[in-house]
């Protein structure tokens, strides 16, 4: 009798990524995908797919110009697809069916949302479902306030796919070929932006610990930091001092450049260096040329999007929490401390060792695809690293490099949009075939010098 290939869950996560996006390239690929109606080359159909499904947001055609009404409801589906997980959206079907979810589906869940339990995962795939649609139909209302004068009714369409891209963290837009470098000084659009990339970004199991200690308010008043989670505590500060750290430093290094902010009023320099600070946490708008940014501003950039949001989110990255367990451990060693302590909580050993492992992986991609997309494309070695850096943590920031891409050079970016979606940790799970027994089998120790 032939074997049966039996594929773990984590396998089926990243097949299902892989089916989205060869199902999006063929429909992208179609003449009724595109504004001329002549279909666009595979390999920017490919690309295109990929940067919508891994909701990266580097295109190689610019996404109002190139494609049709239906290629851009095709891109629309595929980020909202990236955005939630296929495996999401496809038990969400089964629950609107009323039918009841076996335990290899349960466990994709777990798995496609980082999630130690099976318990209660019914109640979370609604509540995931509902948020994000809530989320998302507020920002478009808030959107047409600004859209609908300009355009009129398309101003509608053009509402509600920024606001599904902006939360879903995708920074792909049907307005210009320049990102929202026109609203750079609109004060709507830029806070409703950065408040979906805020919301989608944070993750939805702060979303709920936040929402459960609101409502205790009345009984623990002036407690309700304390009553969070320790994951919603590290989230919520991290994310504090990213945003508003960042915009500081963005805002020093760029108040006199003229190429960026250096002429504009205070008030548009502060609004300006925030929604770079945020942006760059993988959401991928652009308010200013990434390329006039100061050097300082870049690097700094690079820093911010390859940490990207938190965890169970819509945001790539290594993600918050693992730079702050990096932070804590770091701390912990130098200290000459036994412990990793953060919140007056410890961490497990098994933590520590994931944020290591997530963060080398994800190094690990960047530099090889450094390495790559150099060899195959001339242009300045830091236009060439941000572009990788943004492909790995999934951001769709670029110095004007990802139109000018060659063949190979798509290609590489494909590979480390995937690889940066689906997450390195993931793709180390999937491909590992030890068994249990040998994973227990231990070896003596001895002592070697670090440092």
């Amino acid at each position: 009798m032939k074997k049966r290939i039996r594929l773990s869950t984590t396998q089926l996560i990243l097949l299902s990524f892989l089916l989205a996006i060869f199902a999006g390239s063929f429909l992208l690929a179609l003449p009724i995908s595109s504004k001329s109606g002549v279909s666009v080359p595979y390999i920017d159909a490919l690309f295109t797919a990929t940067t919508a499904t891994c909701v990266t947001g580097l295109v190689t055609l610019p996404t109002f110009a190139a494609w049709s009404v239906f290629g851009q409801i095709v891109i629309l589906i595929l980020i909202q697809i990236g955005g939630l997980g296929i495996i999401t959206v496809l038990s969400a079907i089964t629950l609107a069916m009323h039918r009841k979810m076996k335990l290899k589906d349960s466990r994709l869940i777990s798995d496609a949302f980082n999630l130690s339990s099976l318990e209660g995962l019914n109640k979370f795939i609604k509540k995931v479902i509902m948020g994000t649609l809530v989320v998302e139909c507020v920002g478009a209302l808030l959107y047409m306030l600004v859209f609908v004068p300009q355009f009129g009714a398309k101003g509608i369409w053009i509402s509600i796919f920024n606001s599904v891209s902006a939360f879903c963290n995708a920074g792909i837009d049907i307005l210009a070929d320049n990102s929202l470098v026109d609203y750079a000084t609109n004060p709507i659009i830029n806070s409703v932006t950065a408040l979906l990339i805020i919301m989608g970004g944070l993750g939805y199991i702060v979303w709920w610990d936040v929402l459960r200690v609101i409502k205790d308010f009345k009984i623990q008043k002036f407690k309700c930091f304390k009553r969070l989670t320790l994951h919603s505590k590290i989230v919520l500060c991290s994310t504090l001092i990213l945003i508003f750290g960042g915009a500081v430093l963005i805002f020093a290094f760029e108040c006199s450049n003229p190429a960026t902010i250096g002429g504009m009023s205070l008030f548009d320099k502060i609004q300006i260096s925030l929604f770079q600070s945020v942006t760059t946490r993988t959401a991928g708008f652009a308010s200013v040329p990434q390329e006039n940014l100061t050097n300082g501003s870049a690097i700094l950039s690079l820093l911010l999007m390859f940490i990207g949001g938190s965890p169970v989110g819509t945001a790539g990255g290594i993600k918050t929490v693992t730079i702050a367990v990096l932070c804590v451990t770091a701390y912990s060693v130098i200290t000459n401390r036994n412990e990793v302590n953060i919140f007056n909580r410890s961490l497990s050993k098994q933590v520590t060792r994931k944020a290591v492992a997530v963060s080398m992986m994800s190094f690990g991609i960047m530099f090889v695809s450094t390495i790559l997309l150099a060899a195959v494309v001339d242009a300045p070695a830091l236009d060439i690293v941000y572009e990788t850096v943004s492909a790995t943590a999934t951001v769709g920031l670029t110095r004007n490099l990802t139109p000018l891409l060659n063949f190979w050079g798509k290609i590489i970016i494909i590979c480390t949009m995937y690889l940066g979606r689906i997450g390195p940790i993931s793709l180390a799970i999937a491909f590992s075939y030890k068994k249990e027994s040998e994973n227990n089998i231990k070896n003596p120790t001895e002592d070697v010098s670090v440092g």
